[in-house]
């Protein structure tokens, strides 16, 4: 068997190579600033969705970058096809390096807004963010470290352990997302579902495109394979980050609206008005200053001293 980045490339396997990692690059790049910008239409309780998503966002985007330029300097034009060099395997392996941190942090941004508290979201979040470290890091033994990802005996022993891991995320995800919905407003629950289906059918493509590797070879197998992960990643981290968003916008509104917490701004949802501004009372207001204005006396003072 022959690894992906090992296989020469025709003109057009690689213009669509290049076009699908820009193309992806630009689409998470576009979700970063979105989810920047619009990071206080969302309430203190689901905050850290929106940390998590722009932790996500930053280094998928990065990545990319990185991607692209180790794809293009990796292949040289000999007048008839691009032949890889030994810094091809690069635009294969630091996805491996993106999704190690990025996978954990789409698990963190699906529970910051489920309706788990305390122990228990600890605990399901603690759970899911190292068996979803463990899923990628073991597919990476298998399908780049060992044996530069062409040993069948590395690709299928890893894999199996990889997968023993996907079904741990998978039913941890699962049971948080069919445990929280009854109690989501009800505005919430579709957005919540779809954003679900969208990681659970997605993720679906990267452990196919994995068994793939070892039993197909060829520019238009590279073509295939790089173009299917350019699409799940934009899929599970920009239009799952797009659901979920929506999601804790809804879950403030309601709050807002039901008097569990405020909020300073209007929440608008498809130019309809969801919740008004809140602000907390003038008594809360005081207290929050003067606990602000006796931090900055003890800063001050601590700085004297020193």
């Amino acid at each position: 068997m022959t690894a992906p980045w090992r296989t020469p490339l025709t003109g057009t396997e690689h213009d669509l190579i290049a076009f699908g990692i820009v193309v992806a690059g630009f689409a998470l790049l576009a979700m970063l600033v979105r989810t920047w910008v619009t990071r206080g239409e969302v309430s203190g309780r689901y905050r850290p969705a929106i940390a998590a998503s722009l932790g996500l966002t930053t280094v998928a985007a990065l990545s990319y970058v990185l991607i692209y330029f180790q794809f293009d300097g990796a292949y040289s034009w000999n007048g008839s096809v691009w032949v890889p060099g030994i810094r091809a395997a690069s635009a294969w392996s630091t996805r491996y390096l993106d999704w190690a941190v990025s996978v954990p942090l789409l698990v963190v941004e699906l529970i910051a807004v489920s309706n788990l508290q305390g122990a228990a979201m600890k605990r399901t979040r603690s759970i899911a963010v190292v068996a979803a470290f463990l899923m990628i890091a073991t597919g990476y033994l298998g399908g780049v470290a060992i044996g530069g990802g062409e040993d069948r005996t590395a690709l299928l022993v890893w894999g199996v352990v990889s997968s023993a891991f996907f079904v741990v995320v998978y039913v941890l995800v699962l049971r948080t997302v069919l445990a929280s919905l009854p109690a989501l407003p009800s505005a919430a629950r579709p957005p919540y579902r779809a954003a679900m289906l969208v990681l659970m059918i997605t993720w679906f493509v990267y452990p196919v495109v994995y068994g793939l590797q070892g039993m197909t070879s060829g520019g238009g197998w590279a073509v295939t394979g790089q173009l299917l992960l350019c699409a799940a990643d934009v899929v599970a981290k920009v239009g799952f980050g797009v659901l979920l968003h929506r999601v804790a916008k809804l879950r403030t509104a309601f709050d807002v609206q039901t008097g569990i917490d405020t909020h300073p701004e209007t929440i608008w949802i498809d130019r309809m008005r969801q919740s008004d501004a809140l602000l907390p009372a003038s008594s809360d207001r005081e207290a929050l200053r003067a606990e602000v204005e006796a931090a900055e006396l003890r800063r001050a003072e601590e700085r004297s001293g020193g």
